[in-house]
């Protein structure tokens, strides 16, 4: 999703003369401004939280060429930053703050109507920064769908559920790891106009989530996209006394598995070592 917002964001900061972008980001976000950056011709500077970041993103940023800055301080100090630096020098901005970005990524909801053949009655989403629930609830809006929304984020990074920011957010969901939404109150209005809910996942359930959708699904997802499953698994699906229950659900899931290898690896079963014997490779896989 974070790259139906960037060509939107870079193409509109290309347009108008920009000759570089910057981004604060936990990973998804480097990563894909970084290759719309390099496609446009702009050079790119991302910020990232030192450690805090899977290798798989920061690899791709590296490999489009931004300059990846590794601030030893989390991802809402990250944002603070680029958006002082945008201001003080000629460089576009493109976090989710940036309208372009929302404008890109609402045509997920027209994609899932036009799939469908309607809107879904709920759509069960994972919630960082929360400029994706912002952005799925103005392209179903500009539709005239309202389907439930449930926004699902991690215990040790739940602002949204707490009612204040986070000041050291935790979770192994390293893409949602964030303390203080760029776009928290257009996602509490999402969620209130279609009466929906946000709640919070714990990182077992969300692991359990992420290796269930692998096993049982064949789909290989990051984390973070597990929470929509996690969430949805966790809570069910609340609604009030006079809302009708869905009956269609779609649970959006974000990012691949491959940008967080480490996560995958250290979760997965052990490699079997075997000598090159016919007898012993087939007692091993028949086991």
């Amino acid at each position: 999703f974070k790259d139906r917002g960037m060509t939107v964001a870079v193409s509109r900061a290309a347009g108008r003369g920009a000759e570089a972008v910057i981004c604060a980001s936990t990973g998804n976000t480097a990563a894909s401004a970084a290759a719309y950056a390099a496609r446009a011709g702009l050079r790119g500077a991302v910020i990232v939280p030192e450690g805090k970041i899977a290798i798989g993103k920061l690899a791709q940023a590296l490999m489009h060429g931004a300059r990846v800055v590794a601030l030893r301080g989390n991802f809402d100090q990250a944002l603070e930053i680029v958006r002082e630096l945008a201001n003080r020098h000629p460089i576009e901005l493109v976090n989710s703050v940036n309208p372009h970005r929302i404008e890109g990524q609402k045509t997920a909801a027209f994609e899932v109507v036009d799939e469908l053949g309607q809107a879904p009655d709920a759509l069960a989403i994972p919630v960082g920064n929360a400029g994706n629930i912002t952005a799925w609830w103005r392209g179903f809006s500009e539709r005239g769908t309202s389907p439930l929304l449930y926004g699902f984020q991690a215990e040790g990074a739940a602002p949204l559920v707490a009612g204040h920011p986070i000041a050291n957010p935790e979770t192994v969901a390293s893409a949602i790891r964030i303390g203080k939404p760029a776009r928290w109150e257009e996602a509490m209005g999402a969620m209130a106009a279609s009466r929906g809910r946000i709640a919070a996942v714990s990182d077992e359930q969300i692991l359990d989530a992420y290796r269930f959708l692998a096993s049982r699904e064949g789909v290989f997802c990051e984390p973070a996209s597990a929470a929509s499953v996690a969430g949805l698994l966790r809570h069910g699906l609340a609604v009030a006394a006079d809302q009708r229950r869905p009956e269609s659900v779609v649970c959006v899931l974000t990012g691949h598995g491959l940008k967080d290898p480490d996560t995958a690896l250290g979760k997965a079963p052990a490699v079997i070592g075997c000598d090159p014997d016919l007898a012993e490779v087939e007692q091993v896989v028949f086991d």
